[in-house]
């Protein structure tokens, strides 16, 4: 964890100065800041018009009753480019702008979701009871996360098990 942290922190600016650099070299310096410019207000542009699309697909789904899971996932990588979009580099907006095609979006869903599912594991437990109260199910849960091997039950209130109407 602490190399990617230092990737992340150190090494990609580095980079990204570099490039920028060189890239000013080749070019201009006046190219290179109006280009580092264009594609922050051009990717925060793109960033916001797809975000509010992805803000209405969210309310449309939980109007209907629908779970929005993969609407929210699309709009937190449209958040994740628009920050990096904003970020002065090349590398950096490359990454942007590839989160903001849907296509490329959906291959990095699957991923993800390919990834969480091989490291996690869900169980569910229903025990049928007979209560006065009118409740006459409960529902136990369990999350389990490949790395600790361990598993903690979801915590219920003090006054009895978690109850579903």
């Amino acid at each position: 964890m602490f190399l990617r942290l230092l990737l992340l922190f150190t090494v990609i600016p580095l980079a990204e100065l570099w490039l920028l650099l060189e890239m000013s070299k080749v070019t201009s310096a006046a190219l290179t800041f109006g280009l580092v410019l264009a594609t922050g207000f051009i990717g925060a542009a793109l960033a916001r018009r797809q975000g509010w699309q992805t803000w209405r697909q969210i309310q449309e789904q939980m109007a209907n009753g629908q779970v929005p899971t993969s609407a929210l996932l699309d709009g937190l990588m449209i958040l994740i480019a628009g920050a990096v979009l904003i970020t002065p580099g090349v590398l950096t907006d490359v990454f942007g702008f590839l989160l903001l095609i849907p296509p490329v979006r959906k291959a990095i869903k699957k991923l993800a979701t390919a990834w969480f599912r091989k490291r996690s594991e869900f169980q569910f437990h229903t025990v049928n009871t007979a209560n006065p109260d009118g409740f006459d199910e409960v529902i136990d849960a369990e999350f389990t996360t490949g790395n600790s091997g361990s598993a903690s039950k979801a915590e219920t209130p003090q006054d009895g098990p978690l109850r579903l109407s």
